[in-house]
């Protein structure tokens, strides 16, 4: 008889209901919603459950995203119960399609950013909602993509967003010598079905609790709209240049805004020029206040 540990997360949104055994052999699975779940009869039955928002399958768990309607402490024991059930009763978790790996339609293309030390490696789908900054091979943890390009002599860093993937390298190597070598291996990673970036673990480190509605909340009008102001007119032109610049702090009292620069943004010679007359400008005009100050963390 199968028993489920009930495992909360860092994301009061997401609760882990963990197996004894492995239930997904090397393949991670997710399920926005009913129509996507014809290999995982388990997870069609649990959008059958009114506040069910995603179902994630890896390893020897199932990860469930709820929403807002209930709390997981008046629900979890019948979620727990009712996947032990079905499991029970010789219901499929899910149906390993081993072949699936190999039938993924990859188009990756190559862009130059405005930084020299940095390539922008574009997809045609989207890869993450959450932006993922990572500065070493150590903090790879929620992308198996990002690991495994550090393990390249010449990659510095690695940013991923939405449907792109900006690489920095180390000045031991020029672009030119190994910039299809990185193509090659991003595009043979997504085409045998692996991971590039698991959402529910960004969603637990601090840079990803930042991007969830209960931190915004939280904050202060003027931040709020200081976030806005990024998401609207400065993301998108900064995402093209394969980089971003995420909000950290404002001090009201100083009228100083602090953000991080990602991606090709980070380094990059022409990044102060756009924060003091880009960005600081747009933000007191926007804002209505001339005493406002943008600073870099990490200029």
């Amino acid at each position: 008889m199968e028993k489920i540990n009930i495992r909360p997360t860092q994301n009061p949104a997401i609760v882990k209901f963990e197996f004894e055994n492995f239930i997904a052999k090397g393949n991670n699975y997710e399920y926005k919603n009913i129509d996507e779940t014809a290999n995982s009869p388990l997870a069609k039955q649990l959008f059958f459950l009114p506040f069910v928002k995603s179902v994630y399958i890896s390893g020897n768990f199932i990860g469930i995203e709820k929403y807002s309607i209930v709390e997981w402490d008046d629900v979890q024991e019948d979620v727990a119960k009712q996947i032990e059930d079905f499991v029970n009763d010789g219901g499929v978790i899910v149906t390993e399609d081993t072949t699936a790996k190999k039938k993924l339609p990859v188009t990756i293309y190559v862009e130059t950013t405005p930084n020299p030390g940095v390539m922008k490696f574009v997809y045609n789908k989207l890869l993450t909602k959450v932006p993922a900054e990572f500065k070493n091979i150590d903090a790879t943890a929620a992308s198996p993509l990002a690991r495994e390009l550090f393990k390249l002599p010449f990659v510095k860093e690695v940013f991923i967003d939405e449907n792109y993937i900006s690489v920095t390298k180390f000045d031991v190597a020029e672009w030119e010598e190994v910039t299809g070598e990185v193509r090659a291996f991003i595009k043979k990673f997504i085409e045998e079905g692996n991971t590039v970036v698991d959402e529910s673990m960004l969603q637990q480190t601090p840079e990803g609790e930042k991007q969830q509605e209960a931190y915004f909340d939280a904050l202060d009008v003027t931040s709020q709209r200081i976030i806005n102001i990024l998401e609207e007119y400065v993301k998108p032109a900064v995402a093209g240049d394969g980089g971003n610049i995420a909000f950290d702090s404002y001090d009201e009292k100083e009228k100083r805004v602090k953000v991080i620069l990602q991606g090709a943004c980070s380094g990059c010679p022409s990044s102060t020029f756009t924060l003091k007359s880009g960005i600081e400008n747009m933000l007191k005009d926007m804002l209505n206040d001339n005493d406002i100050q943008v600073e870099a963390l990490n200029a």
